[in-house]
């Protein structure tokens, strides 16, 4: 079992910045690759941002690419997403998630085992 707790989020101005974190707790954090995921209101939950267990790979979606950089530190067993220029668009509760580092897809919602309970993000116009 790993725990999560997003934290971080908040009320921010287009063009600002908000650096979210996650903290786990549980199993052996470095077995699992982690993933944020977003779900704005009235729309499903899509994906954000992943990294492998080393910190050495990582994946955007397009919408995020440029703007937001994931990372992790495995001695912490934290998981970062720093989030700049943000648009009124990137509004939604965040997710960070863990799937076991040997299966599934980063980008996959289904793949990921665990999941923190959420962190409100509200870039205003």
């Amino acid at each position: 079992q790993v725990q999560l707790v997003e934290s971080g989020g908040g009320l921010v101005q287009a063009g600002g910045s908000l650096r979210l974190s996650c903290a786990a707790s549980g199993r052996t954090f470095s077995n699992y690759a982690m993933g944020w995921f977003r779900q704005a209101p009235g729309k499903e939950r899509e994906f954000v941002a992943a990294i492998n267990r080393s910190g050495g790979s990582t994946y955007y979606a397009d919408s995020v690419k440029g703007r937001f950089t994931i990372s992790r530190d495995n001695a912490k067993n934290e998981v970062y997403l720093q989030m700049n220029s943000l648009k009124p668009e990137d509004t939604a509760v965040y997710y960070c998630a863990a799937r076991p580092y040997y299966r599934g897809n980063y980008y996959r919602e289904r793949d990921y085992d665990y999941w923190g309970q959420g962190t409100q993000v509200t870039v205003s116009s």
